[in-house]
């Protein structure tokens, strides 16, 4: 019995850790915009004055609370409401990586100076790293490019059919 749930749980986890990858992929661009053209001075200011635990404590509070947003999509989604479900869940796990990507960035050295925290950061990162070298996300990262291509030139010839149709008219 071992024998089999070992290899269903790495499958699982490496599906989670797809999704989040992808999620994140997604998250960071906002996050960035957002450091760059939102300002909070003083909650950054506070956020970066606080000690370590509860810098950890702050940097938790996004995870806790949006966390239920999983079941809560799951629960949708089998009710009938998929559209609802997708959304929900889209949206909740974009504003969690946010926030959680934001929060790190502001607190990362004192976060570091925990010893579990540093030591599970580690092994987070090495995880990634694991999971970003095998052949089945370098895989879906090919097919993600293809698809962002296909996705720029269709917007690229809807465009052009947009402004060769306002020249027709005038």
């Amino acid at each position: 019995m071992k024998r089999i749930l070992k290899p269903v749980t790495y499958l699982l986890a490496a599906i989670y850790f797809l999704v989040d990858a992808i999620f994140a992929a997604v998250a960071a661009p906002i996050s960035r915009w957002m450091a760059v053209n939102l300002e909070f001075r003083q909650l950054r200011g506070w956020i970066r004055s606080l000690p370590p635990y509860p810098s950890l404590c702050l940097f938790s509070v996004p995870a806790i609370l949006l966390e239920p947003i999983k079941p809560l999509a799951a629960y949708l989604a089998a009710t009938g409401h998929v559209l609802s479900a997708a959304v929900v869940l889209i949206v909740g796990e974009l504003l969690k990586l946010i926030l959680i990507e934001r929060l790190f960035s502001l607190t990362r050295d004192k976060l570091m100076t925990i010893p579990a925290f540093a030591w599970a950061h580690t092994r987070f990162t090495e995880a990634r790293a694991w999971l970003q070298a095998t052949e089945a996300w370098r895989g879906m990262r090919a097919l993600m490019r293809g698809a962002c291509d296909l996705l720029e030139q269709s917007r690229a010839g809807l465009s052009g059919g947009f402004s060769r149709l306002a020249t027709f008219r005038d």
